[in-house]
């Protein structure tokens, strides 16, 4: 167990990076804290003894734990402990697991554990590149073989400058949100959000980013050179060359004869699976536990074969070219009810995306280490098993289908409107319908045509495309366009954009070999343009922009402003004035803390009601103003008459009618509505009011001049001092 500790310190960008091991967790594998800041990340990593019998993949979990102390926070669920991870919790797991796994060797079946704990959060620097490297750091000085170290940063862009790892206040300034993982001399895994960045930027950003994280691979290595543990010896899971030949040598012409048909996904999967059927009978028959090799035997085949038709000769399993892109459609008001709903379909894969808006007080609330709280546009996307053909026990959202959703939304971000633009809060579910190659990027384009029959007024529409690799030996590669589900299972790169005409809006790339070039990716990042350019047309052919009004059956939101003094005026004792306002106008009403008020109404008559009844209770009598009121006290000199909400003045007698009146009766009586003007407010607040002021004709000034009421001392004039913050309740 050791017990030295030692401490390691780099920088990178204009920030230092410390890692620390020998404290905490010695039974670890790895164990390393790294901190930057006062933002900390804990790394373990730790093999299994034996290997796990009876599978045929490398067995690896990564876990990051969220916890809310590390921000000072205790977690809001009932049991105010943490529970089932938040999907930011998810997406930094995916992150983390994606650039360390394809560097752990093929033959490996040991279950192999990394598990992440925040154990500070300083809401300036954000967690998740820290948790690739902290990933990285206790692989490499723990007992697992591994062919890192992987080193990651974060590249921003701010006033057209780069930043290499900014802070979250950076972030909000930035146009950029890159995130680079990279061995010494090659990238693993990038994921970028982008304000309609252009791809030569993009390409710089990355190369930056990959001098950049040189320092972390450094460091890593002198951590290895002094304190790495032994790498402990694992059984190894090899095919039988003997064995993988027969099966070579029984499947190859099936499968040549099955390519050579015209492609259809029914047809030709159901032609493979059955020749693996047949051939996994034929050469198991005398030894049952040689099915599972047969099997790997079978499938190395048909990568090689699949991999090697399209190095050789450009010819796909549908026999398309390289930067062909399959037939593509697309459908607007699929659903009568939902507010918004377009289906995009692309060869076999086909997603339906619906959209449904709602007031702001129906933003998802956040509870996380970050310091954003809220977001307002949600994007969520479901792959059930019938788009495959499959079945299966449907559960909660896996971490796919999560990762799939947060990359939908980073697409869609920078089109959304402002919120003082379009006062919604929006949800997108993007469900799959068929799936033959890249949901994700059909979910955007379904959900581009969404928002615009929805009639939210995107700032563009977006679009996205996946993009393959087959790398060859040494130098030949071959860049795809539009993957099927078998290049993508058999290929080395799964390599996603989605943007605007003007630009990228978002990025992933994910590969199974250990790392590409950046003149790979400049050229996959020019196909997928070309190819995001003629998805785009397809896009507003079938409808050119977003609808000009929103559906019959969809919310109307009006925004109203009023001032911050009078928020509990609207709001009522307990809540009661609101309560009322919206039972009796049938709306939905949200007041922000700035004075902002939301009303939802799916008529206008009730919009507008609802915002008459706010208006009268947050108005300030003026002088010179117009006001039919009701009369609520007659007095022997006047009348009382209630001009606003609990807002009254006084009439004086001589002021009733435009002839001499001996009794106030003889004019109103209690109940009555008139129409009064305001001539006077005294400094005390008192008002003065005139019925022969409108029934002359005359101007304040004049009615203050021709006002011989006499004095109002003792009147009890003016604004009611007895009201309970916007209550139209009296004591009188």
């Amino acid at each position: 167990m050791q017990t030295e500790i030692k401490i390691y310190t780099t920088m990178v960008g204009d920030k230092p990076i410390t890692m620390e091991t020998g404290k905490l967790a010695g039974q670890a594998g790895g164990a390393v804290t790294l901190r930057t800041g006062d933002t900390m990340v804990f790394a373990t990593a730790t093999m299994g003894r034996d290997p796990r019998q009876g599978i045929d993949f490398f067995p690896l979990t990564v876990d990051y734990e969220e916890r809310m102390y590390a921000g000072g926070r205790i977690p809001g669920s009932f049991f105010r402990r943490e529970g089932r991870p938040s999907e930011e919790a998810i997406l930094i797991a995916r992150l983390t697991d994606r650039p360390i796994r394809p560097l752990f060797p093929e033959d490996m079946r040991n279950d192999v554990q990394v598990i992440l704990y925040a154990f500070s959060a300083d809401t300036e620097n954000p967690i998740d590149i820290l948790a690739v490297n902290a990933a990285s750091a206790a692989l490499m000085i723990s007992d697992i073989s591994w062919g890192g170290p992987v080193g990651a940063v974060r590249v921003g862009r701010i006033d057209g400058e780069f930043v290499i790892n900014p802070t979250f206040s950076e972030k909000n300034k930035s146009d950029l949100d890159l995130r680079l993982a990279g061995t010494r001399d090659a990238i693993l895994m990038v994921e970028c959000g982008a304000e309609f960045v252009q791809e030569d930027v993009l390409v710089a950003a990355i190369e930056l980013g990959h001098q950049a994280l040189q320092p972390i691979i450094d460091l890593q290595e002198q951590m290895t050179s002094e304190i790495g543990k032994t790498k402990r010896d694992y059984p190894r899971f090899t095919l039988d060359e003997g064995l993988k030949s027969s099966v070579f040598e029984r499947v190859v012409p099936g499968l040549e004869e099955i390519f050579s048909q015209p492609y259809d996904i029914t047809s030709s999967y159901s032609a493979i699976n059955d020749l693996r059927a047949s051939v996994v009978s034929e050469l198991s028959t005398e030894d049952e536990s040689l099915e599972g090799s047969i099997k790997k035997a079978f499938e190395q085949a048909e990568k090689d074969l699949v991999r090697g038709r399209i190095l050789e000769h450009g010819i796909r399993p549908d026999g398309r070219g390289l930067t062909d892109i399959r037939q593509l459609s697309g459908e607007v008001e699929v659903s009568p009810r939902a507010h918004g709903s377009g289906l995009f379909t692309r060869g076999e894969t086909q997603v339906l995306s619906l959209a449904t808006l709602g007031t702001p007080r129906e933003a998802q609330e956040l509870d996380t280490l970050s310091p954003v709280e809220s977001k307002r546009y949600m994007h969520h996307y479901n792959f059930p098993p019938f788009s495959v053909g499959e079945t299966r026990f449907l559960r909660g959202a896996s971490r796919r289908e999560i990762g799939h959703g947060a990359l939908a939304e980073r697409a869609l971000l920078p089109v959304i409107p402002a919120e003082e633009e379009f006062p919604y809060t929006m949800r997108l579910v993007s469900e799959v319908l068929s799936s033959n190659g890249s949901t994700s990027m059909a979910s955007v384009c379904a959900s581009t045509l969404a928002l615009m029959d929805t009639g939210v007024p995107i700032k563009a529409p977006v679009a996205g495309i996946a993009m393959g690799l087959i790398k060859g030996e040494g130098e030949k590669y071959a860049i795809l366009t539009d993957i099927l589900g078998m290049e993508d299972h058999l290929g080395d790169m799964d390599f996603k954009v989605a943007g605007t005409r003007e630009g990228v809006t978002a990025l992933q790339m994910d590969i199974k070999i250990k790392g590409i070039t950046s003149q790979i990716m400049a050229q996959a990042l020019e196909q997928a343009r070309q190819a995001r350019l003629t998805i785009l047309d397809t896009i507003l052919s079938v409808i050119p922009e977003p609808r000009s009004e929103l559906k019959p059956h969809t919310p109307r939101i009006t925004v109203v402003r009023i001032p911050v003094e009078k928020i509990g005026a609207v709001i009522g004792p307990g809540g009661k004035m609101i309560r009322s306002i919206q039972e009796d106008t049938n709306t939905r009403i949200d007041i922000n803390e700035d004075g902002s008020i939301f009303i939802a109404a799916t008529d206008v008559e009730s919009e507008e009601l609802a915002r008459d009844r706010i208006l009268a209770l947050t108005e300030s009598a003026e002088i010179g103003h117009i006001y039919t009121g009701r009369v609520v006290r007659v007095t022997d000199f006047g009348a009382f008459v209630e001009i606003l909400p609990n807002t009254d003045g006084l009439v004086h007698i001589s002021q009733l009618d435009s002839e001499r009146v001996n009794r106030v009766e003889d004019i109103v009586r209690m109940g009555d509505e008139i129409t009064v003007m305001v001539t006077d407010i005294d400094p005390t607040g008192k008002i003065r009011l005139s019925r022969q002021a409108v029934l002359e004709g005359w101007t304040a000034e004049e009615a203050r001049q021709k006002d011989r009421g006499g004095s109002r001392k003792g009147s009890g004039s003016g604004q009611r001092r007895d009201r309970y913050r916007g209550s139209n309740k009296r004591d009188r």
